[in-house]
């Protein structure tokens, strides 16, 4: 595994206290210039990002557990991205790709298609954002299929527009106040092994969730089943095995699209290029973003060639979708990732995680379970005695982690989940530090 060069020193300091006196300053102006509808999680405020490590305007450096949400997998200024980013700005910034068309748009769409599992002739539109390529995912789909509804799961989030609101699960704050949404939009339930009846199977989860398909929709009238491999916001649920290729076969024999959205799992942050092929599923259209540009706005739908030309010329697009920088930035990204082994990498990181947490995820009252793949885990947070949500846990935990000067993030549909998402290149030594003081705060909050 090649060697990892940092220009940041990779270690957990702390100059104040958090926040420091010029994130408060900036705070004050930020409250009278940006709309109090965009939070943040952390009251700091960055200066520079390198490997594992952010550094804030008052000189503290944080232990980066987050990764922008699982974005700057290559790291938040990777050398290779920089390098292309910088390029291509000196060449030209935009031409929208509709009107003239750039080298690097193709480059891309060759590059994610042969990634992305299956080996059929596959194409791809490429977009800014996560929600926009869901949403056009399940345009593509009913184009190809002639029919409208779209199934998806309990715990699931889709994004931010109109159709991806209506998709996503969460109510507060993703819903709240926006509707009415957009219609034929029906909900199942998901494979959640922790709290699904005790030795439910993945095929049995299946039949659970189809079932319902068929008495309230009809497969018929189903356009497309989309899910994500691995949950993200909803809490890094893992289905159980089984769930997903029962969920694929049903599609392929009812003639609907599957769709894998792999916005946060996928581009090797779960261990594989795509979380999809932990059991070989091969899904219709596969959508990406996050991790693919490190860090620039570039999302995008990949798939089977028949389905995404269904659409007429003209039906998909938009003036920034493919921005030329932005896959400048992926093409550096994927290449980084390939040239540094990032794939294994979040393997390793796994494990460190797993080693690190995993005797406390056994013995601590608090903790219900820790799950994931690759370098997306996270532990959920229960009442001792139970397997009811305990959110102040979580919340109270993130905060002690916070002065600390390691950051984290939660989710999930009960807000228990604290999940980790660490820069697929942070150092290990940094990571294991960040860890330790995860666990101290567990074991404080449970004592």
């Amino acid at each position: 595994m090649a060697d990892i060069e940092y220009r940041l020193p990779q270690k957990r300091e702390l100059k104040t206290s958090i926040p420091g006196p010029k994130s408060e300053a900036l705070t004050e102006r930020r409250k009278k210039a940006v709309s109090a509808g965009v939070a943040s999680s952390l009251p700091v405020f960055a200066d520079e990002l390198d490997g594992g490590v952010i550094r804030d305007v008052d000189g503290n450096q944080l232990v980066d557990l987050g990764s922008g949400i699982a974005v700057t997998s290559v790291g938040a200024s990777a050398p290779k991205v920089v390098s292309r980013v910088q390029d291509a700005v000196a060449k030209f910034t935009h031409t929208c790709f509709m009107v003239t068309p750039y080298e690097d748009y193709v480059s891309v769409g060759e590059k994610i298609a042969a990634l992305t599992p299956g080996s059929f002739e596959k194409r791809t539109a490429l977009f800014t954002s996560g929600s926009e390529a869901v949403e056009n995912a399940v345009k593509i789909a009913r184009v190809h299929t002639k029919r409208q509804a779209v199934v998806v799961f309990d715990h699931a989030y889709h994004g931010r527009t109109n159709l991806t609101m209506a998709m996503t699960a969460k109510v507060m704050p993703y819903k709240q106040g926006f509707g009415p949404f957009a219609n034929e939009v029906y909900r199942v339930p998901m494979s959640y092994p922790f709290r699904d009846p005790e030795g439910m199977t993945g095929e049995e989860a299946a039949r659970r969730a189809l079932s319902i398909v068929q008495k309230q929709v009809g497969g018929e009238n189903v356009a497309a089943v989309v899910i994500e491999p691995i949950q993200g916001e909803g809490g890094f649920i893992v289905p159980a095995e089984g769930f997903l290729p029962a969920l694929s076969t049903w599609c392929r024999d009812n003639g609907a699209v599957f769709v894998a959205d792999e916005v946060q799992a996928g581009v090797a942050r779960a261990g594989k290029w795509f979380a999809s092929e932990y059991e070989g599923v091969e899904p219709d259209l596969v959508t990406f973003a996050k991790g693919i540009a490190g860090g620039m706005p570039l999302s995008g739908v990949v798939g089977r060639a028949e389905i995404m030309d269904a659409v007429h010329g003209g039906g998909l697009g938009g003036t920034y979708g493919g921005n030329p920088v932005a896959c400048a930035a992926a093409l550096g990204a994927l290449e980084t990732i390939e040239d540094w082994n990032l794939v294994d990498r979040a393997l390793e990181i796994e494990s460190i995680i797993k080693e690190e947490l995993g005797s406390l995820a056994d013995s601590s009252p608090i903790v219900g379970e820790l799950r994931g793949r690759g370098a997306m885990i996270a532990l959920e947070f229960v009442k001792p005695g139970s397997k009811d949500p305990n959110p102040e846990a979580a919340k109270q935990i993130a905060a002690t982690c916070l002065e600390q000067g390691v950051a984290i993030l939660t989710c999930g549909t009960y807000g228990n989940i604290v999940r980790l998402l660490p820069p697929l290149v942070i150092d290990f030594d940094l990571l294991r530090d960040g860890l330790r003081v995860f666990a101290k705060a567990i074991e404080e909050a449970g004592a």
